[in-house]
């Protein structure tokens, strides 16, 4: 039996993940504030074995009561949502990089060195991800000007040439270009939880997750995963509204994946000091997941594509997967349909009501959603 505590363990992956240390037999802590926004009632998929603590993670009083007996943390206790972030810049910074400030710090002062400490991160700090160049070959673009994006040119071009630039796999050694409030302040929780575990002996890996998905994605929150958004929308027969042109391509990866990559850091060894992509390596355009969604809701509904874009949005990003193919021997088992095809069947029993216009109309007042 381990002794694991998990931050943010109430959340969408943070539950599945207790479901998945309970079931291997571990002694599992919980630090989870259960925001309104995000549980406007407490979850019912809540662990019964696990033990469950209402708190922020920089509460002192919490963390000197559980840390001591921690052998491995699981760090994913965090504010989500990347345009929300960009005028909530305060509590994002105060929830996501002071809040690993003083997990670390707790650490530090009562010299702790749990066996294993493991972070997530997120494939935001990429900014835009790899493309190559006809002419060029492999090049690291950074986001498209707000010039361009006014015109409705929303390829990416080569910054060398010129020309249009084709997506690639996105590897760990990409510059990193954080586009977002939401992304720097993952970059914070990566960066300083790495330089720290190194400084003070504490084996640590971050997990930079890709577009997540899965039963248990919060359906009445219009900044969580894009599809838990549109399938909101579709389910109430509303066109799921969709930016720029809709060909834009993300890395879908569904929960189960995400967790089998976070037991596999947490045993590893070859892991500890890396920061590790966890996706599938495909490239899905937001287009073809409103479809698929579509099918299975059995309504065919057109896309509202108005043509907005927002800030600091990227157009393709798409993960490489070879390091956590060799470090962890990571390999994902859920295609896309299949993941679809569970998550809706889960939302069938929950009620579902569309926030997103009024979230847009938010981001329009706040200059955040442009066109």
């Amino acid at each position: 039996m381990t002794k694991v505590l998990v931050t943010g363990g109430a959340g969408f992956i943070g539950g599945h993940l207790v479901d998945a240390l309970v079931a291997h037999g571990d002694q599992v802590h919980v630090i989870d504030p259960l925001l309104p926004q995000v549980h406007p009632s407490p979850p019912d998929y809540l662990n019964p074995k696990a033990k469950y603590h209402k708190s922020d993670v920089a509460e002192a009083r919490v963390l000197s009561k559980l840390l001591p007996g921690a052998e491995v943390i699981f760090h994913l206790g965090a504010a989500v949502g990347t345009a929300q972030s960009m005028y909530q810049v305060d509590g994002y910074v105060r929830e996501n990089s002071l809040g690993t400030a003083k997990l670390l710090q707790a650490l530090i002062d009562r010299k702790l060195r749990p066996r294993r400490l493991v972070v997530a991160s997120s494939n935001t700090i990429y900014g835009e991800g790899r493309y190559r160049c006809a002419k060029c070959g492999p090049i690291a673009p950074g986001l498209r000007s707000e010039e361009q994006l006014l015109k409705h040119d929303w390829a990416v071009h080569c910054p060398i040439c010129g020309a249009p630039a084709q997506p690639a796999p996105t590897e760990e050694g990409k510059p990193l270009d954080p586009s977002t409030v939401y992304a720097m302040t993952k970059y914070d929780e990566e960066k300083l939880s790495l330089m720290i575990g190194e400084a003070y002996g504490i084996p640590t890996v971050a997990c930079r997750f890709f577009n997540t998905y899965g039963p248990r994605q919060q359906l009445h929150n219009p900044y969580t995963g894009l599809t838990a958004i549109f399938l909101n929308q579709i389910r109430n027969g509303h066109a799921p509204i969709v930016y720029e042109d809709g060909f834009q391509t993300r890395d879908f990866v569904n929960v189960h994946d995400i967790v089998r990559g976070l037991l596999l850091a947490m045993e590893r060894r070859e892991a500890v000091g890396h920061a590790i992509n966890l996706g599938t390596g495909k490239g899905t355009s937001v287009r073809e997941v409103a479809r698929l969604l579509m099918d299975l809701e059995a309504r065919e509904l057109p896309l509202n594509t108005p043509n907005k874009y927002r800030p600091g949005d990227v157009r393709h990003c798409t993960a490489d997967i070879s390091l956590a193919r060799k470090l962890l021997g990571y390999e994902p088992k859920i295609d896309l349909r299949t993941g679809l095809a569970e998550l809706h069947a889960w939302s069938r029993e929950r009620r579902t009501e569309d926030k997103v216009r009024a979230a847009n109309q938010e981001l329009v007042d706040r200059g955040i959603l442009k066109g």
